[in-house]
């Protein structure tokens, strides 16, 4: 089964092919030849999802999925968020993302944070959102080579590691990312496998 990630993104490509099984054949955007940008204007996370995979489904009427992810920090009222790629400008540049967020954080004592991943699945016509958290702390200096975003930063409830010092592994066991796209993966070998066998 062929199936649209509208993603440019090969970090995330190479993550979600990790995770799935093989009866689904991943597309990316590339693998399609669009190069276009799609929109990504909406101001929730869902939104952004939602707008990216309706525009695949209506430009090229093919079967989809799209995600959003934002780093919610509650301290300085759940950003970077929405504006997770471009908190520090429009070039997306990580590292100025991260210095933004260390720099807010330098005089808070509460550093708690969650990643969150939601995912828009376009199937036939018809949308399915789900949803992966996983909550943790940002700490006070990059560690770490591996990952990407803000992965240097953030170390997940129960582990002493950051996402970047973690394998894709390791990280894919936990990460906010994995726990969406699992949801998603459970509804398609469960859900729509069962109504098209």
């Amino acid at each position: 089964m062929k199936l649209v990630f509208a993603t440019q993104n090969q970090h995330k490509a190479a993550e979600i092919q990790a995770l799935l099984p093989s009866e689904f054949e991943v597309l990316t955007l590339n693998d399609i030849n669009i190069s276009e940008d799609i929109p990504e204007t909406a101001d929730t996370l869902e939104g952004n999802a939602s707008q990216k995979s309706h525009y695949i489904l209506r430009h090229y009427s093919l079967d989809c999925f799209s995600d959003d992810t934002g780093l919610e920090i509650k301290a300085i009222n759940n950003e970077p968020g929405v504006y997770s790629a471009r908190y520090a400008g429009p070039s997306k540049n990580a590292d100025e993302n991260m210095n933004k967020v260390l720099e807010k954080l330098a005089d808070k004592s509460d550093r708690t944070a969650q990643f969150r991943t939601v995912i828009s699945l376009i199937l036939e016509g018809k949308e399915h959102i789900f949803e992966g958290i996983v909550k943790g702390s940002i700490i006070s200096e990059k560690r770490g080579e591996d990952g990407f975003g803000y992965d240097p930063i953030f170390v997940p409830e129960g582990q002493n590691k950051t996402f970047a010092e973690l394998s894709l592994d390791e990280k894919n066991k936990m990460s906010h990312r994995a726990r969406a796209f699992e949801k998603m993966i459970h509804f398609l070998k469960n859900d729509h496998l069962k109504h098209t066998m």
